[in-house]
């Protein structure tokens, strides 16, 4: 796009550690809801693993491994393993059995079978521990690729790292959740960007992806979905500081703009992640910005409510490189809205 070209750039700071958790803000012992949460998943046939435990270990490393450059910044709470004993359990593990054995007499003897992450907020967590999977929807960051339930595969981390944890909100005891699944992908078909498909485009197909030799999403259709998905294990974690916005146990405490980003360096990246609707949204703003239309103000203003201020501390922390002192010209971006 000719306003994004490289002389027609407008630069912004970003304070990177605008939070910090108050010193008094962790109760050290856990809270009602906090005890509810565990006597639920217990009651839904959730065992919690003992650290040290094989199976923890192993589940607790693929978490952090995945997480990148951001391991040391997540502290894995729990993990609860899915024993499958009560009634429903059974049954849901029963026909996961027979679908999987069906997608392989399908398959040629290959269910495409994976394991992937699935993230929500806990009570979504709750009722699919309880009840099974019950919606599908939009991703709520990052590109449509149809109407489903979004898992991302375990190899994935980087930019879509932030799709993985995103999709984890925050409870009110400040941990987030994510379910590792296994999942019955049989013949994928590859669903394009901005797609609203909600079913396979034929028999052939059972399940979509954004990218046929290396996926970063899977797309269960809602037919499918306590069908093909099973989950297996949950783990609540608590995230990295820049994802803290929107705790509740946060206080703000003065600090200096560290960084600045150039205007092109920034919508380079999330339009990587962004629907395609918004970030010409987003350029359009820009454009009115050069033609004087809008003030620096607006135009920053116009950003955040696009992109998300957690989106926008997410690239500056995942793209460091991209961080360049710039001159006099800059556009503070604070964290309250304005």
């Amino acid at each position: 796009m000719e306003q994004l070209g490289v002389d027609e750039q407008v630069s912004m700071t970003i304070e990177k550690e605008e939070m910090l958790l108050s010193s008094d803000s962790v109760a050290e012992t856990p809270s009602p809801p906090f005890d509810d949460y565990f006597r639920l998943l217990k009651r839904n046939g959730m065992i919690k693993l003992k650290e040290r435990d094989k199976k923890h270990d192993i589940i607790e490393s693929g978490f952090l491994s995945g997480m990148g450059q951001f391991a040391k910044e997540v502290e894995v709470v729990s993990i609860h393993k899915n024993s499958c004993t009560t009634i429903l359990g059974q049954a849901r593990l029963e026909g996961f059995r027979i679908y999987s054995e069906a997608m392989r007499k399908k398959c040629g003897g290959n269910d495409n079978s994976k394991y992937a992450w699935f993230g929500s907020s806990k009570d979504e967590i709750c009722n699919i521990i309880s009840h099974g999977f019950s919606t599908t929807t939009e991703p709520k960051f990052g590109d449509c690729f149809g109407i489903g339930v979004y898992l991302y595969p375990t190899n994935i981390d980087g930019l879509f790292f932030l799709l993985r944890v995103l999709s984890a909100e925050e409870d009110e005891n400040g941990l987030r959740h994510m379910l590792l699944c296994r999942v019955i992908l049989g013949n994928t078909e590859v669903i394009e960007a901005g797609s609203t498909q909600f079913q396979p485009t034929c028999e052939y197909f059972d399940s979509g992806v954004d990218n046929l030799l290396a996926p970063k999403r899977y797309i269960i259709w809602g037919s499918y979905m306590n069908s093909h998905i099973l989950p297996n294990f949950l783990v609540s974690f608590k995230g990295p500081n820049f994802l803290l916005g929107n705790s509740s146990k946060i206080k703000k405490v003065p600090s200096k703009p560290t960084s600045r980003i150039k205007f092109h360096d920034l919508f380079r990246v999330l339009s990587k992640f962004l629907h395609p609707s918004r970030t010409v949204l987003i350029s359009k703003y820009y454009e009115d910005f050069q033609r004087n239309k809008i003030s620096k103000l607006v135009l920053v203003r116009k950003l955040r409510q696009i992109a998300g201020d957690t989106s926008l501390r997410a690239v500056m922390k995942l793209y460091p490189n991209t961080i360049k002192q710039i001159g006099e010209k800059s556009l503070l971006l604070p964290h309250k809205g304005m």
